[in-house]
């Protein structure tokens, strides 16, 4: 015997919604020179949200042009974009197709599949609703937060150097975080 499980969420509306990039952002950071983290952003990405009347069996199709990458270090984004990481000629996106919603301990989270340079992981993000409601334009909008945290060796990012110091340059955990607006469309 199986349960089905819904959820009420304040302002829930079904329907597909647009991420809204000039409110949005799709962020990394990871460990540098094991002292200090690193910040960097993709400045072009899309996403769209499917939500049917149960929100737990919500739909989430996401990308990010690699050669958008801003680290605020011109030379480095250069050189994430070749083949020494990203590869952006050869794999130009990074790619999200959620296969799942739930609630663990009270908290959302979002199951899906993503792809880094060709390879697809299994990725599970943290959800956190910021909530909905209208902006002056008459648009619909629901905002969150989410985060994850991958190994970036597992998606064959795996250039690094050793340090005169000890350790490495680069940390493997890249905690990936966003933080989403998204308009309901209109029909």
């Amino acid at each position: 015997m199986s349960e089905t499980t819904t959820v009420d969420i304040p302002g829930y509306r079904v329907g597909t919604w647009t991420i809204d990039p000039t409110h949005s952002e799709v962020g990394f950071s990871l460990r540098h020179l094991m002292i200090s983290k690193v910040r960097g952003k993709f400045e072009r990405f899309e996403a769209t949200f499917v939500t049917p009347e149960n929100p737990l069996e919500t739909t989430v199709t996401a990308k990010a042009e690699v050669a958008s990458i801003n680290t605020n270090e011109p030379n480095r984004d250069g050189h994430l974009r070749t083949g020494d990481f990203f590869d952006a000629e050869t794999y130009p996106t990074i790619d999200f197709v959620s296969t799942g919603v739930r609630i663990e301990k009270g908290d959302f989270l979002v199951d899906g599949d993503l792809t880094i340079r060709g390879v697809t992981k299994p990725v599970t993000f943290d959800f956190e609703f910021g909530g909905f409601g209208g902006d002056p334009y008459g648009n619909y909008k629901g905002g969150a937060t989410a985060k994850t945290v991958v190994k970036r060796e597992d998606f064959g990012l795996t250039y690094n150097a050793a340090l005169e110091t000890g350790g490495v340059l680069l940390g493997d955990d890249v905690t990936i975080t966003l933080e989403l607006q998204a308009a309901l469309q209109q029909d």
